[in-house]
């Protein structure tokens, strides 16, 4: 009974109700970047990780800079493509968004974003991608081929704004 009670009072301060208490969303999704899903007019960022913002560049060690934000969106975007992805919530962001770990079968879309260097473990809310982050440093893979500011740093520069 504990734990029924427990599930209406997750849901509830989740926006949803006790009907829907134990549903994960699920469908086919469209790409917002490389956080962020739109599932049936419903965005979700994906928990525990942070990804480049769309007009993001991140710089290679020969000094050269890329589009690494666009190209975070463009790689989850050929992973998910036309399949359906399952997001169980865990949270709502202050902007309203659901904050849930997606999955498209087995594979965690936040695992694989920070293992192949298209995101950072965001540990300031979860260290469940920490290791997949230090692997993926240490591989060099993705945005840690050179230099980069953390997305978050990123955007509280407001270097977002007016694009």
């Amino acid at each position: 009974m504990r734990n029924a009670v427990l599930a209406v009072a997750i849901t509830l301060a989740l926006g949803g109700n006790a009907a829907h208490a134990l549903d994960d969303l699920q469908g086919r999704v469209s790409v917002i970047d490389g956080d962020t899903l739109e599932l049936h007019g419903q965005r979700i960022r994906i928990f525990g990780i942070d990804a480049p913002e769309s007009g993001q560049r991140c710089a290679r060690a020969d000094g050269s800079t890329w589009r690494c934000g666009r190209d975070a969106a463009l790689a989850l975007d050929d992973l998910v493509q036309g399949r359906t992805v399952t997001c169980r919530a865990r949270d709502k962001d202050r902007w309203g968004r659901v904050v849930a770990v997606c999955r498209l079968g087995h594979l965690d879309l936040g695992r694989w974003m920070v293992e192949h260097g298209f995101a950072t473990a965001y540990r300031r809310y979860s260290h469940d991608y920490a290791s997949t982050e230090d692997e993926a440093r240490s591989a060099r893979r993705g945005i840690w081929v050179g230099n980069f500011d953390s997305p978050e740093s990123w955007r509280h520069r407001g270097k977002w704004e007016g694009m």
